[in-house]
């Protein structure tokens, strides 16, 4: 009996649509394994599901179950592509934990944390991976530019703290820019977090467990044509991404132990993209991502590719190790 898997896009936040685009790829690529797969958009208003056959279904928020053709369906698992809230920040993974059900993305409390970029940081500041000097700013806060640029200097970045895909996202290279930056992030998230802007080659390192074992998938370099790896950049074509990276082979060594350490230590699960920047031949984390984008124009599909990975062969790696750990 073929296995019953969904796929979920969408979500309640800026990233929706890239959520949606990641979310049809790969329903498109499962429509050629021997799944039996149904695709859910999860929206604010509602919650639909449709078929390889565009077929729209009933779905029960109370067990996460579908009506098809007046039979009852349950799902062996779910792959979760939603960037942001509720798929990015822990609240559908806890859904899920509480019916008992798989999914592809890391444990609700760990993708709480990895979303909060502040407490990100702290945890892995614990155990010994570098980063850029910060700051934390919330709205009501008062403003104090001359101490913003005291304690993070000039340039840097403002930042949403709960957000992907670079909404929310300002470098500020003079002290009049930091007030609109600070305006506009907060029209993202209450909370902000201010950085140094770290200057040196920027990377991203794909990692996963496959067939029983973490694998780190080769790395990509990313030359931005924009201030920074910004939306523009991400997807629509604002930037050179080079995968394999033709690093010198210490630094490339050192990135991948980094990103493999993060994955462990933090007991991450499914597909996770970590972010660095090399500040004199020293990887220093930007971010990690537990659910990265996988359009036509992401990074992991890249970095599959150069891997020798189909994507199919990937997402079937992916469910089946999910389903293994089921408890």
């Amino acid at each position: 009996m073929k296995k019953i898997i969904g796929v979920v896009s969408g979500g309640y936040t800026s990233e929706r649509g890239i959520s949606q685009k990641s979310g049809q790829v790969v329903f498109e690529a499962l429509l050629n394994t021997p799944f039996e797969c149904y695709h859910i958009d999860i929206a604010q208003e509602a919650w639909t599901v449709r078929d390889a056959n565009g077929t729209q279904h009933e779905i029960n928020k109370s067990d996460f179950s579908l009506l098809v053709n007046g039979e009852n369906k349950s799902f062996d698992c779910v792959v979760n592509m939603i960037h942001g809230a509720p798929g990015e920040n822990g609240q559908l993974a806890g859904y899920f934990e509480l019916l008992n059900l798989p999914h592809t993305s890391c444990s609700s409390a760990m993708a709480a944390l990895t979303y909060d970029k502040r407490n990100c940081l702290a945890v892995t500041d614990s155990f010994g991976i570098p980063s850029a000097k910060r700051m934390i700013f919330n709205e009501g806060d008062s403003v104090e530019l001359d101490e913003i640029i005291n304690t993070v200097g000039l340039p840097c970045f403002v930042k949403a703290n709960r957000a992907g895909s670079s909404f929310g996202v300002y470098k500020v290279s003079e002290k009049t820019e930091l007030n609109s930056a600070l305006e506009g992030a907060l029209k993202e998230d209450n909370e902000l977090l201010i950085e140094a802007a770290l200057e040196g080659r920027e990377i991203t390192v794909g990692v996963l467990e496959r067939k029983g074992k973490i694998e780190v998938l080769p790395i990509t370099e990313i030359i931005s044509e924009n201030d920074f790896f910004d939306y523009e950049a991400k997807y629509e074509g604002k930037s050179q991404e080079i995968t394999p990276a033709k690093l010198p082979l210490e630094w490339e060594k050192a990135a991948k132990k980094m990103a493999e350490k993060i994955y462990k230590t933090m007991e991450l699960r499914g597909i996770t993209r970590t972010e660095f920047i090399f500040v004199d031949g020293v990887p220093h984390l930007l971010e990690i991502n537990t659910i990265p984008g996988m359009t036509l124009q992401s990074i992991i599909p890249q970095q599959a590719e150069a891997a020798g990975i189909s994507m199919e062969d990937l997402l079937t790696d992916l469910i089946e190790t999910s389903i293994s750990k089921k408890t």
